[in-house]
Order: C-alpha cells, then sequence, then structure tokens
C-alpha cells in the first residue's frame, strides 16, 4: 500500500517523534511505501529514516522552492513546479492518507484532503493521529460542523481519529483489504 503521510519538516520534541517512529517503523515492516513531502528536514525526515530502516520503500514529492532539503535515500523524487502540483501527486500516488503532527502547511494539505473526500473526488482513507491530543481542536471544530449541518455525510465517514499508531496502521490496512475486494 502507498501510504501518504503529511507532517511536520520542523524538529520536535519526543512526544512527537516516538510515535511518528513507531508508525514509520509499522510501514517498512509491513511493505508498505512512505509518499511524503520528500524532506530530510524534521519529523518529515525522522519518519523516512525509520521507514528506510525497517525495509520499506520511500517517494518523495517535494516542491521546487523546497528541492536544498530532498531526503537523498528515496527510492524516488519528484520535484513539482509548485505547492498545488505537489498535493495532486501526493494524493494521485497514495492509497490512504495519515496526517501527523504539522504546522500550516499540514493543516493545509488535511483540510484540502478532506474537502475532496467531501465532493467525492477520492474514496481514499483519511486517518488523523491524534499525538498527545495535537488534533484535539480540529476534531472539536470537525463535530460542530457535522452537527450543525455544515458536511453533507457522517464526519466517520470522512476521516478516522486515533491516537495510536498500531490502530491507525490497522484501520488503513483494513480499509485497503475492503477496497480491494
Amino acid at each position: 500500500m502507498n501510504i501518504c503521510v503529511f507532517c511536520s519538516a520542523y524538529s520536535l520534541d519526543d512526544r512527537y517523534t516516538a510515535p511518528a517512529q513507531k508508525l514509520a517503523a509499522l510501514i517498512g515492516e509491513r511493505g508498505h511505501t512512505l509518499v511524503w513531502g520528500g524532506s530530510d528536514s524534521g519529523l518529515m525526515g525522522v519518519l523516512a529514516d525509520a521507514v528506510k530502516g525497517a525495509g520499506g520503500r520511500l517517494v518523495g514529492i517535494s516542491v521546487e522552492l523546497l528541492a536544498h532539503t530532498v531526503y537523498q535515500g528515496a527510492d524516488e523524487i519528484v520535484i513539482s513546479p509548485d505547492l498545488a502540483t505537489r498535493k495532486a501527486e501526493l494524493l494521485a500516488r497514495a492509497d490512504a492518507i495519515m496526517v501527523l503532527v504539522g504546522g500550516l502547511g499540514t493543516l493545509d494539505e488535511v483540510t484540502e484532503i478532506l474537502e475532496l473526500k467531501k465532493h467525492g473526488l477520492h474514496t481514499k482513507p483519511v486517518i488523523v493521529l491524534d499525538t498527545a491530543g495535537f488534533y484535539d481542536g480540529l476534531r472539536t471544530q470537525l463535530a460542530r460542523m457535522e452537527a450543525e449541518g455544515f458536511l453533507p455525510q457522517p464526519l466517520d465517514e470522512l476521516v478516522f481519529f486515533t491516537e495510536d499508531a498500531t490502530a491507525a496502521l490497522a484501520f488503513l490496512e483494513a480499509a485497503g483489504e475492503a477496497s480491494a475486494a
């Protein structure tokens, strides 16, 4: 399975890096491919190192303005001309989407992915790994949108929130098996 992961390119403390490393090790050990922003920086680099260390494949989709930060050990690197093209390429190459902690770029990516899914432009599972309650505010806002009629389908059909890396990957694998059946 090609698992697209959106996350921070900033260096973060262990409460965020440890769950990311656990998830990445599971991705690699189970023979999946990490499709990610292609950076060797911060959490992106931590993720790539752990997937590669566990025997997984790496497909990085970077952007021209960040090409100087590409992960040198990737199996494949694509340089997109701009952020919009990059997001489209990440989605096109993914069988599933995982969201880890991140800043404005990650927030932009997750909201666009959910908007596209809401409109039926993809049916890929979207999982938010809510490490240390980082996405509690997003979950609350999305629940309010659902309760007040701003979402045309149930929230749990758009996105799955979990705090556990093992549960996140199990959800993705089950969703992948269901769509293949």
